[in-house]
């Protein structure tokens, strides 16, 4: 215990465990004084209150009561002249005299002011020869000292404290234990760095993480009974209004029909390019069609020629199928912003939500829905109506393995169940909402690994050479599964590196489950195709390790975090240059621009923010041409560019005012986690800051589907937002500058950058940049001042 407060009483009774203060313990041959008031801690109090004065009493000049809180070390006075008689009159116990005695109790009290007791207890030696002991706190007494004899307190007379004394003694030490805790936890803020927070910070409960190829443990079912066919005819019949029985043993609903005119069908060619369109985006990553099986109902409308006799759940279905393969179309007259509203509105409103009685076509096309305002920026929409999607696939059962099914309908809800699941991972974890769906109620197989034209009601059959699997369900699968236990590592202040260990290696497995293309060690062209579904792991790698960038986190872990995600998207540029090289080196390939998703340029914006404070300029700009790639056809990709273009003007000007290349500073740090400051639990921004209608500024009113916003750009920028940044070749050049400033310090931007002097310098990211050529429209002497213009 640290002797700052008070030092040990070397020769205490407890000398190992209790310290001793000699203020409050009586001579071991007097008894301890009772309390004028009879009350105090523990029962009984050594002294009267503080200015209380005995009644009826006049004190000798010079006299004083004791204080309630003595001075430990005050010496004692002698005892004044007459009161040994008074003594006579307490008894052996303390307690006042004879009741013919008025004032006992105030006489005591005036009594113990003249007489100061002993309140030291002798040593052992002194005791035995009964002779006056004068040792202090810290030294041995001179008779002891003049004998030569060990100064002790060891008899068990001396042990003899009051309990008030025991328990002023527990006060202290857990005072003082509390200013010893209260100080190694400064120390540790201040010194975090210097210790092991892999023990300080680790979970509570270890990780869980599903192994790959695993499917959820199966609950325990009763088994089957008696034949009791009478009661479950019984119950149908007359539970009705009541219950309903669960969802596989119901009977089928009709579904009501549209009184209202329906809609024209697109011509065929128009519907048979969108329809491509969607395959090769959606249905590779969440297969919730039986393809031959809705192809056969598609032709059979268009061979009709109408929508007649056609159930409004199934127009539904195809109109959403329509828009989102406009988002997808590679052709460019195909690709009509305005036509892919058009369509998910018709789909919208053949949707019938207020129906009791949904099927599996119900909770398709709510989940088609939240992906196409996903797609278009419409974020909180999406999470809305991804949330109707989990509500109608519980309702009817599908995240439950009853049956028996045929084998078409039960593979089919297999696959919805857990297309709904992939979503429902990738828009929580994009949005740090809360997760719609628990894994305890997932009590379904994963799907099979085989593709759905091999899958027939009498069987599943794979011809003879061909690939059993096109889409990527089960390897998204594999990475989106350990999601709930990531949210939660998400909500520690700090995830240790234990975690993060284990969380990399399970992330390692997943990418081995991926075909030989999109593994890290290929070099050949990626058909941009497999892009998308590869960047659910990867984007869950940055998010992990992204987390340890707040400020509530030592500042070992936070450097470690800087280079954890800097090192994932060094390895998600080497994917995105592959796949920008596929369409040069194959024209079969389709360009890379129409097959990114909205996931894919927040994940390369999020990519280019590392690398770009971290001096990787070359990958960076790998990153800004594949963005450039996409434009326009994603409106967040618009809101990607205005920020990077910000990002790099805020490097430019801290690297002129003597900023050092990745230094920790806070502003920088705030900008580079990007959407991590859009959750309400991880971000550190906002604290302190104005909420609700005291923010200041008008911002732009967030438009419906159908009304406001540009059709070319994105839905929450205004349109002069949408061209104040320059565009992606401004972008560009902006990081032309940011290298040829950290190579050359003297560097201005007044300079023509295309003159020979200081090009051709190397980047600190090991590849040697030359800054690009500015745009048409910047002048080669007024860059400097135009700077802040751009952003």
């Amino acid at each position: 215990m640290s002797g700052s407060s008070y030092h040990a009483y070397p020769r205490s009774p407890i000398p190992s465990t209790t310290s001793y203060d000699s203020s409050s313990v009586s001579s071991a041959t007097s008894p301890p004084p009772q309390s004028v008031f009879g009350g105090g801690l523990m029962g009984a109090s050594p002294r009267p209150v503080s200015g209380q004065t005995p009644q009826h009493m006049t004190l000798p000049a010079g006299a004083t009561l004791p204080s309630p809180f003595p001075h430990p070390y005050q010496p004692t006075t002698s005892p004044g002249p007459g009161m040994e008689s008074a003594m006579d009159t307490e008894s052996p116990g303390g307690t006042p005299g004879a009741p013919g005695h008025t004032s006992t109790a105030n006489m005591a009290a005036a009594k113990r002011a003249y007489r100061q007791r002993r309140k030291d207890p002798s040593c052992d030696a002194c005791r035995e020869r009964k002779v006056k002991c004068d040792a202090t706190e810290t030294t041995s007494c001179s008779e002891c000292t003049s004998r030569s004899v060990k100064c002790q307190f060891t008899k068990e007379t001396n042990r003899r404290m009051s309990s008030i004394k025991q328990v002023q003694d527990l006060e202290k030490q857990v005072a003082q234990m509390k200013r010893e805790n209260s100080h190694l936890r400064s120390m540790l803020n201040i010194r975090e760095e210097q210790v092991d927070f892999d023990t300080e910070m680790s979970q509570p409960n270890p990780l869980q993480l599903p192994e790959i190829g695993t499917h959820p443990r199966k609950r325990l079912r009763p088994p089957p009974s008696q034949d009791l066919s009478r009661a479950r005819q019984n119950i149908r019949n007359y539970s009705r209004g009541i219950f309903k029985p669960p969802a596989p043993y119901r009977q089928a609903g009709t579904q009501a029909h549209l009184s209202q005119h329906r809609p024209e069908l697109p011509p065929k060619h128009v519907a048979d390019h969108l329809l491509s369109s969607y395959y090769s985006s959606v249905h590779t990553v969440i297969p919730i069609l039986h393809w031959p099986t809705f192809e056969q109902e598609y032709e059979a409308v268009y061979k009709s020629g109408s929508l007649h006799g056609v159930p409004s759940v199934w127009m539904s279905l195809l109109y959403a199928v329509f828009a989102v393969g406009v988002l997808f179309a590679t052709d460019p007259n195909m690709r009509r912003p305005r036509k892919g509203k058009e369509f998910i509105e018709t789909s919208r409103l053949m949707i019938d939500l207020w129906n009791d009685d949904f099927v599996i076509d119900h909770a398709r096309t709510a989940i088609l829905l939240s992906i196409f305002l996903n797609e278009i920026n419409l974020k909180s929409a999406a999470w809305t109506w991804l949330a109707s999607s989990v509500r109608i696939a519980q309702d009817i059962g599908l995240h439950t393995d009853t049956g028996p099914w045929p084998m078409i309908e039960g593979e089919m809800r297999r696959r919805v169940w857990w297309g709904i699941y992939v979503w429902d991972r990738h828009i929580s974890l994009e949005l740090g909402r809360p997760l719609l769906i628990e894994d305890a109620d997932c009590d379904i197989a994963l799907p099979a690994a085989i593709d759905d034209h091999y899958i027939h009601d009498g069987g599943m059959l794979v011809p003879s050479g061909a690939s059993p699997l096109t889409n990527f369900i089960l390897p998204i699968l594999h990475v989106v599964r350990a999601v709930s236990q990531l949210i939660k590592s998400l909500k520690q202040p700090v995830i240790s590196p234990s975690t993060l260990a284990t969380f990399d290696t399970h992330f390692s497995s997943c990418m081995s489950a991926f075909p030989p293309s999109c593994q890290l060690s290929a070099s050949e062209p990626l058909d941009p195709r497999l892009l998308a579904p590869v960047c659910h792991l990867m984007n869950v790698r940055l998010i992990l390790h992204r987390h340890n960038l707040s400020m509530s986190c030592p500042m070992e872990a936070r450097v470690t975090a800087i280079e954890r995600c800097m090192r994932a998207s060094l390895d998600s540029t080497h994917l995105i240059s592959r796949a920008l090289a596929s369409h040069n080196s194959n024209s079969s390939m389709p360009p890379f621009g129409p097959t990114a998703n909205a996931m894919t340029c927040t994940h390369i914006w999020r990519c280019t923010l590392f690398l770009l404070f971290g001096g990787h300029y070359e990958a960076a700009l790998t990153c800004i041409r594949a963005s450039a790639a996409i434009g326009s056809l994603r409106d967040v990709n618009v809101a990607c560019g205005r920020n990077i273009a910000f990002f790099l003007g805020i490097l430019i000007d801290k690297k002129r005012s003597g900023g050092r290349d990745r230094e920790m500073d806070e502003e920088i740090m705030a900008y580079v986690s990007g959407d991590l400051q859009a959750s309400t639990e991880n971000s550190w921004i906002w604290h302190g800051s104005e909420t609700g209608m005291n923010i200041g500024g008008n911002g732009p009113i967030s438009p419906s589907l159908m009304g406001g916003g540009s059709l070319e750009g994105t839905a929450v920028l205004t349109d002069a937002e949408v061209r104040d940044w320059g565009g992606w070749e401004k972008v560009e050049y902006l990081v032309g500058v940011l290298a040829r400033e950290r190579e050359q310090p003297n560097y201005s931007l007044g300079r023509d950058p295309r003159s020979g002097s200081g090009g051709g310098g190397s980047s600190p990211g090991g590849s040697s940049i030359k800054p690009p050529q500015p745009p048409p429209d910047r002048r080669p002497g007024n860059e400097r001042m135009s700077i802040t213009n751009i952003i």
